[in-house]
């Protein structure tokens, strides 16, 4: 068929936002049992209000039925819910908050409580290798609820006697906890206000013992790395029995380390200028696995041009790592399945296909082979598969910040239909939208997203900004929003779709720039129509669950940020209240005149509906062009499939009715 004709933003798209939203089971994680090599993973379901299950990989069993939810909300974004252990599955169940245990047999048996009824939750289970009874968790006691009171230790749980532990206690939080294989030692991270994890996590070592009454305990505390609000240390795990590999981003980018007879020292020589690890927003991220019992050589992922990469890197330290070709530009949940055969699974997505969960074998390295376990989810159209060669690729560019010429990444997606060979109006460019991620510190990865399919199948461009602040790129790049945000993201956010617009590049049209962002992201959506010194450069703009109110934020967000924007902002609100009121977009909504959509969690904990409410009602107060929708049951973000298609529907529309594109 010859391709036709049409105005950008009109085309016809066969993706609608049914068939990218209808039973899309979302990969949240992959867990390994040690003892048995057996592939689980956790799936998110949106066809079920979004609760999450764990899946045996192989059978597509279950483990646990209906009426459970294998999720944790510890920090708010959890992580780390579950692990199987000789097959017996040990999870969080996110309506109680309590550890259940259940055999992950084929007779699905309902799981028995092995922690108390109270206010807390839990999360990154580790057995012990000699007594896997004893288990380390996170305890994230909320008898106090309010963010100033909630308490983060370490504990043991012992299975047996379902009983609770204290075990380490003092920071403001702790993570990731690694028994040496023998079991002789322990490591883990832990932080302390007004830092995250990323600016100044610790790395620590311990010596461990048990007693007779299965009691356990550590000495002999060793602070291994990391410097408060200086380096970032993280991502502990033994090698062997003696040495223990880190993260750390002493040089400005996260490099492996190690730590053996007392001395931390680089795995390479000479600094790599990649991240082989990201920010520690959820405690299921781990870059890396060790691959062989001896602990010689690991299995990496880095960032590179903002994809990720595999290295084979020397535990030793001893060469340069050995990068490892994939058809994966996404790369999660690294996981080590077998470390007499070097075999590993992960979750891998390309450029026109989601993620699916690889498994592979490093030994030996010809010809490497990764093997599917997991299809990537297939979108269909009356049950057929939609046209390979819809899909619009990302373009990654690298521009300039003036007068500075620092760098900023951005990735566009042009407008892609084959059934277009595009606009009828000579002369015309496409309108854009302008995607801004959140965190701030996050980025945006190169991996397929139907979201981002959904407008440029019908002659939009989509443009993703990693504007500074963003990780993936080194710590100084993240560290040019401190201070300073509101200001070096929201004039970055307006920058790039600018440069794309004007010569020598004209691949958009300026006047037709709709931005959009959630959390982070909205805010930094509403402050580029409210603080910037340009508030009309966009003609529409779209808020999920954004931050209006910097000094409500502060006051009401959970505990994990609320000390965030000591960094972001430069001191907190009563150090510095007129840099708060200042860059606050509910103190400035009187210069909003872009017509504005606002949708919203209604059960947000991390930035609650008050903030979406104040702003739309101070909008819609003086006559300006606002709509607002809350959608029940839902927090940070959507988790249920009919929430997910109306928010795609609704943003859509509201761009279709401000520029006049409804046919």
């Amino acid at each position: 068929m010859t391709p036709q004709r049409a105005p950008y933003g009109t085309w016809k798209s066969p993706i609608s936002a049914e068939a990218i939203t209808k039973g899309v089971n979302a990969i949240a994680d992959l867990v390994v049992d040690r003892v048995t090599s057996e592939v689980y993973h956790l799936e998110s379901r949106p066809s079920e209000k979004g609760r999450s299950v764990l899946v045996h990989t192989a059978s597509k069993r279950d483990v646990v039925g209906p009426g459970w939810n294998v999720r944790t909300s510890v920090q708010e974004y959890g992580g780390a819910s579950a692990i199987v252990h000789d097959g017996v599955a040990y999870f969080s169940h996110v309506d109680d908050g309590r550890i259940y245990r259940v055999r992950a047999g084929e007779d699905q048996e309902e799981p028995e409580p092995i922690t108390p009824g109270k206010p807390y939750r839990y999360a990154s289970l580790e057995p012990h290798p000699v007594h896997p009874n004893l288990l380390l968790s996170i305890l994230e006691d909320h008898t106090k609820d309010v963010p100033s009171e909630i308490i983060n230790t370490l504990v043991v749980i012992n299975s047996a006697k379902k009983t609770i532990q204290p075990l380490l206690s003092g920071a403001d939080f702790y993570a990731i906890p690694k028994f040496s294989p023998n079991g002789q030692k322990l490591s883990w991270i832990q932080w302390f206000h007004p830092d995250m994890p990323w600016e100044g996590g610790e790395v620590h070592a311990a010596d461990v013992a048990i007693d007779h009454d299965d009691n356990l305990s550590i000495t002999n505390s060793v602070h291994v790395a990391g410097v408060r609000e200086k380096v970032g240390a993280g991502y502990p795990a033994w090698a062997n029995d003696e040495t223990l590999i880190f993260t750390s981003d002493e040089s400005g980018f996260v490099n492996p380390w190690k730590y053996h007879q007392g001395q931390a020292s680089p795995l390479f020589s000479e600094p790599i200028p990649e991240d082989f690890g990201r920010p520690f927003w959820q405690l299921n991220f781990f870059p890396y696995v060790v691959l062989d019992q001896e602990g010689k050589t690991g299995l990496f992922s880095a960032l590179k041009h903002g994809r990720d990469v595999l290295y084979l890197v020397d535990l030793a330290g001893n060469s340069k790592p050995k990068p490892i070709p994939t058809p994966f530009v996404v790369i999660d949940y690294i996981r080590v399945v077998s470390l007499a055969k070097q075999e590993v699974v992960f979750a891998g997505e390309k450029t026109n296909q989601e993620l699916a969960i690889v498994q592979c074998s490093l030994e030996p390295l010809v010809d490497l082979k990764f093997v599917i376990l997991k299809p990537a989810h297939s979108v269909t159209i009356d049950g057929q598969p939609l046209p390979s060669d819809i899909v619009s690729e990302p373009h990654p560019m690298t521009l300039t910040v003036p007068p500075t010429n620092a760098p900023l990444f951005v990735i566009y997606y042009p407008p892609w239909n084959p059934s277009y060979s595009g606009s009828s109006i000579d002369g015309e460019e496409p309108p854009c939208v302008v995607n801004v991620h959140g965190g701030p510190t996050g980025y945006t990865t190169q991996g397929l997203n139907w979201e981002k399919q959904y407008f440029t199948s019908r002659g939009w461009g989509w443009l993703d900004v990693d504007y500074g602040g963003s990780s993936g790129y080194g710590r100084r790049y993240i560290e040019r929003l401190k201070n300073n945000w509101g200001i070096v993201d929201v004039h970055e956010c307006i920058l790039a779709p600018q440069t794309l617009s004007t010569p020598p590049l004209s691949l958009i049209d300026s006047k037709r720039l709709v931005i959009r962002g959630g959390s982070a992201g909205g805010f930094t959506t509403l402050a580029a129509l409210s603080i910037a010194s340009d508030v009309t450069v966009f003609a529409a703009a779209t808020s999920l669950y954004g931050v209006s109110d910097l000094m409500k934020l502060a006051e009401f967000t959970h505990k994990f940020e609320s000390r965030y924007l000591d960094h972001l902002i430069g001191g907190t609100v009563d150090e510095v209240p007129e840099v708060y009121k200042e860059r606050s977009p509910i103190n400035h909504a009187d210069k909003i005149t872009v017509p504005l959509l606002i949708m919203q969690g209604e059960i947000d904990m991390v930035v609650p509906k008050d903030q979406a409410e104040a702003i739309y009602k101070s909008i819609r107060d003086r006559g300006g062009i606002v709509e607002y929708k809350l959608y029940p049951g839902e927090g940070h973000g959507w988790r249920q499939e009919p929430h997910m298609r109306d928010a795609l529907e609704r943003e859509l529309g509201f761009y279709q009715r401000v520029l006049g594109l409804l046919n």
